[in-house]
Parts: structure tokens; C-alpha cells; sequence
């Protein structure tokens, strides 16, 4: 039987004009991917982003403009039986981002990754001139990032649609 699995990311810029993605380790993979996760059964998409930016990173964030959601067919990554439907928000922090985050891509230790049936995830932050669609793993993330770079700018640390 084929499943919906709904998932809620975020794309958070720093003063820096840096956007956070998250390197992980699942499943014996390496993913770079954009903050966000899993919506729970009874959840609201921007509660469910507000949810995970807080377990994930330990950032309260404000869920900002609707930036995409999946409109075309796409398979789960980690099970074939699963259509995967995401849903993007700018996201927003009034405090200092206090996260810890590396300049290198999946900056593990070896413990994180020594159970190969873990998972690890790690942070860090990408230039806005250095942002690609190369700059991450996953099919619907990668139509995100060519979004941003084709319909959005950086204009005083604020997100703008450029018209």
C-alpha cells in the first residue's frame, strides 16, 4: 500500500547572507539537506517547522513567506512504497543563532557514524554566492535552491521577491 509522507523544511539566512543546511548520515548515506522534517497527524505545516527547527537545532524560529511544494511525483529515498511531499517556508529568528556549525560538508566524528544504522546530522551555513543546486542531495531540495536563485535576492538581510 502507498503512502503520502508529508515533510516541512525551512530555509533560515543568517546576518551574513548564509543559508543553513543540515549534513546527515542515514542509512549508511550522506545527505545535504535543508533543516525540517517529518509532519506529525495533527500537526499544521508551519507548527510542524517551528517543531523541528526546535529538536534539530534548538532555534525558536517564526515561519516566514511559502517558498514551494512538491508538484511533481517523487519516490521516497528511504522507502520505495512512499510518495514524498514537501512543503519550503523562509524561517526567522529574533535571537542570535547559537548552533554549533562547521565549514566542512558532514563534519562527523567518528562515534556519530560508527553504528553504520545510525543517524548523524550536523550543521552548517552556504554562502548565498556559493549556493547551487549542487549545494544539495535531494531531488525536491534542489528545485528549491534553483527557486531561490532564479525568483529570490538578499536585499538588507531580508528575503524580497524579486519582480
Amino acid at each position: 500500500m502507498a503512502l503520502f509522507n508529508v515533510r516541512v523544511y525551512g530555509t533560515l539566512k543568517d546576518s551574513h547572507n548564509r543559508i543553513l543546511v543540515s549534513d546527515e548520515f542515514i542509512r549508511r548515506n550522506y545527505f545535504t539537506k535543508f533543516p525540517g522534517g517529518g509532519l506529525e497527524f495533527g500537526e499544521g505545516t508551519k507548527e510542524c517547522l517551528v517543531r523541528e527547527f526546535k529538536e534539530e537545532t534548538g532555534l525558536n524560529v517564526t515561519v516566514g513567506e511559502h517558498i514551494y511544494t512538491t508538484d511533481f511525483f517523487q519516490i521516497s529515498a528511504f522507502n520505495n512504497k512512499d510518495q514524498i511531499i514537501c512543503i519550503y517556508y523562509f524561517v526567522h529568528t529574533q535571537e542570535p543563532i547559537n548552533l554549533k556549525t562547521s565549514n566542512k560538508p558532514f563534519d562527523f566524528t567518528a562515534e556519530q557514524i560508527a553504528d553504520k544504522t545510525a543517524c548523524a546530522e550536523s550543521f552548517r551555513f552556504i554562502d548565498w554566492e556559493n549556493l547551487s543546486e549542487d549545494s544539495v542531495h535531494l531531488p525536491i531540495d534542489k528545485v528549491v535552491v534553483k527557486q531561490l536563485l532564479e525568483k529570490w535576492c538578499v536585499l538588507n538581510f531580508e528575503w524580497s521577491i524579486v519582480n
